[in-house]
């Protein structure tokens, strides 16, 4: 049997016992693994700098792999199935403020656009450490804004660069600002989460551990 009719009869299968498989094994274990590594990249910020430094790699490489497989990974993990445009974005937003959203299968155009915004917030966090950790690094960037590397290099003397050669000043501000940002992020999506299961009365979290969800309906999304 061809893998495609292999997947075919497993949709099949499953959509005839009232759930379809929506979340591979690849984007579950990379959402788990995400939560954690920020989780303790967020708690060692200030008290165990090696271990944040690797929850920091741990991060990137989690983001890198999203970005690989949101490319050609299974059809609900590719971009392309649930981005969309503002347009539809906005509207999805009007219908959830006056509870009559529709539910989609994937991730809904405002899930789509907080994946996004978590992917950028979590890269620009990632950058900004790595940077930090040597300061040398901040010189590889040929594209480098001129005041960021003006300023940390006339703040380069012993009180502004740690045991390990973290960079203050201005980097880490930025780096801090983007790690609250993340926070902030992170409530919003699991208030929208925990909205979207209450409206639609399906366990979302639970789907992400499972990988499946309630068959659509009429008027769902596919």
């Amino acid at each position: 049997m061809t893998d495609a009719a292999t997947r075919d009869a497993l949709e099949m299968n499953t959509r005839t016992n009232g759930k379809v498989r929506v979340w591979d094994p690849l984007i579950r274990i990379f959402h788990w693994s995400l939560v954690a590594a920020f989780a303790t990249a967020w708690l060692t910020a200030e008290e165990l700098q090696p271990v944040h430094e690797i929850a920091g790699y741990a991060v990137a490489g989690l983001v890198a792999f999203r970005l690989v497989w949101g490319l050609v990974g299974s059809r609900y993990a590719r971009f392309g199935q649930f981005l969309k445009g503002s347009r539809e974005t906005l509207a999805y937003l009007g219908d959830a403020g006056r509870g009559r959203e529709r539910r989609y299968l994937g991730h809904n155009p405002a899930g789509a656009a907080m994946i996004v915004a978590l992917l950028v917030t979590l890269s620009g966090s990632a950058l900004t450490g790595w940077l930090m950790a040597e300061p040398d690094r901040v010189a590889m960037l040929p594209a480098a804004p001129v005041i960021v590397t003006s300023a940390l290099a006339d703040d380069g003397d012993s009180s502004e660069y740690g045991e390990r050669g973290e960079a203050a000043g201005p980097l880490k501000e930025v780096h801090e600002t983007l790690a609250n940002l993340m926070l902030l992020l992170a409530a919003l999506h699991l208030g929208g989460v925990v909205l979207a299961s209450f409206r639609h009365h399906e366990n979302l979290a639970r789907a992400m551990v499972t990988g499946d969800k309630r068959a659509p309906g009429p008027g769902d999304v596919d």
